[in-house]
Order: structure tokens, then sequence, then C-alpha cells
């Protein structure tokens, strides 16, 4: 028979605070309560805190809160299509870097702090700004190389202002039997 035997308390206590940490990054949350990497989307969470750990635990030295913070936003990319441009990924990554050195040195408070939050994150909604892109439109330019954007900002038009309509909309009649009755439109 070949066991393994268990993984040492410090990284078990690193796993733990990666899932916590990840469940309560709102554009990760939005990302899985919308099913946006497919129906798989809680597993995508999952599989993204173990390639973090294998990240930490099978480089040397560990890797630095940019090269995770470029490694979320590609799997962010790729798993989810999505383009996260809100800086959150630099967070994530700066607590992620913090959390490898504080585990490794038996510390949990960052664990239990994050476990904490994530317990009273579940279930909530998460609001947050979206904005989709075509990707037909994207880096689009006229043929000519002009941008739109060389408007002197005084050149701005005025928006015409609405008004409001004179015509006053006839209320429907219904018969006995529940029929609309159809007027017509000769004057």
């Amino acid at each position: 028979m070949n066991t393994q035997p268990p993984p040492p308390i410090s990284s078990v206590l690193f796993a733990r605070g990666i899932l916590a940490r990840l469940e309560i990054w709102p554009i990760l949350k939005v990302a899985v309560q919308e099913a946006w990497g497919g129906p798989e989307s809680v597993q995508k969470r999952s599989w993204i805190a173990s390639v973090l750990v294998d990240a930490f635990e099978e480089t040397n030295p560990p890797p630095d809160d940019q090269y995770i913070e470029e490694m979320l936003l590609q799997i962010m990319s790729d798993e989810f299509d999505v383009t996260i441009e809100d800086g959150s990924g630099e967070g994530v990554a700066r607590d992620l870097v913090k959390l490898w050195e504080d585990t490794r040195d038996g510390k949990a408070a960052d664990v239990e702090n994050f476990e904490a939050l994530a317990e009273k994150a579940r279930g909530k909604k998460v609001d947050v700004n979206i904005q989709r892109q075509d990707n037909d439109e994207e880096n689009w330019e006229d043929d000519d190389g002009d941008d739109d954007d060389d408007e002197e900002e005084g050149d701005e038009e005025e928006v015409p202002q609405l008004i409001q309509s004179t015509r006053t909309r006839e209320e429907t009649e219904v018969d006995e039997d529940g029929f609309t009755l159809v007027k017509s439109k000769r004057r």
C-alpha cells in the first residue's frame, strides 16, 4: 500500500487561507455566482487555489506578489473570460504572499480572519460594476487612423432636450366579453 504522509500543518493552513481569500474576492465571487466559467465555476475556484498552493510550494524562492497577480489575472481571463482592471488582483496577490509567510511561521490569524469573512459573505450577492466588451469592437480604429477623442473640450455639441408630447393616448376600451375594441385611426 502506497500511503503518503499527511501534508505539514503550515500547508493545510495556507490552503485554507487561499480558499477563504478567493471566496471573498468580489470579482471571482461574481464570476462563480453567475457561472461565467460554466457549470463547473465552483470547481474552478478550488482548482485556482490548488494552482496557487503548488506555485508557492514548488518554487524556491516563493513567488512574489507581481507574479501571483499576473497568474491570477491570466487564470481569470482564461477560465472565466474576465479582464480585471480594478486593481483587485494586486490586493489578493499581496494577501496571499503575506499568508504564505505567516503560515510558514505557524501564524494562523490571517487564515482565521479570511475564513470568518468568507463565512459572513456566504449566500450574499456581490454588486460590481461590470463592463462588457465585444471582441469585434476591441481596439477598433477608423481606416484613416483618426480618433474621435481629438475634439477640444470647448467644441462639444449641445445635446437636444426631450420635449413633452402634446398628444394624449386614448384609453383602451374592453367590452363586456373581455375583448379589446380597436378604433380606426382615421379622422
